[in-house]
């Protein structure tokens, strides 16, 4: 189990939640189906319906133990305590990559709720980190896969 705090936003516990929920009520029980159904086929030794059912259920409770122990470290942001003059965890920072003269608007989370598709990123990746603390008209160097970029923060919000 997880006996690291994880800091999480009130939205992102929410979903955590709902996920473990889903698990636990829906998932759990078509996965039992399954194994119902294969069962039915007989021999279990060379049953590959079986095999792969008992391994999806495995699976599945390896994620419900993992998202039961995110739930039980959350440390929620208090929303009201966000800086507006400072990025911190909770932070909606607007930065311009200085190099391809491109505003990027981000949402600086903790870890588990980091998806750069949504363009959240965690307080724990190079650039998350780089950005906590500073404040509008600050600019950061930090090293990424390509190599370094500059950013410019723009605007900090919650």
């Amino acid at each position: 189990m997880m006996s690291k705090e994880v800091l999480m936003t009130p939205d992102g516990l929410r979903k955590i939640e709902e996920e473990l929920d889903h698990l636990k009520s829906v998932r759990r029980r078509e996965i039992a189906e399954k194994i119902k159904a294969a069962l039915a086929f007989g021999d279990i030794s060379e049953n590959a319906e079986y095999d792969e059912a008992k391994n999806e259920q495995a699976e599945l409770e390896k994620r419900i133990m993992k998202l039961e122990g995110i739930v039980g470290n959350a440390k929620l942001i208090d929303e009201s305590e966000i800086k507006k003059d400072e990025v911190s965890v909770g932070s909606m920072v607007t930065v311009k990559d200085i190099e391809f003269d491109e505003v990027m608007e981000y949402s600086i989370v903790g870890p588990t709720e980091a998806d750069p598709y949504e363009n959240k990123i965690s307080n724990e990746s190079p650039v998350g980190k780089a950005l906590i603390g500073k404040r509008v008209g600050e600019t950061i160097e930090v090293q990424v896969p390509d190599g370094f970029a500059k950013f410019q923060i723009m605007k900090i919000g919650r």
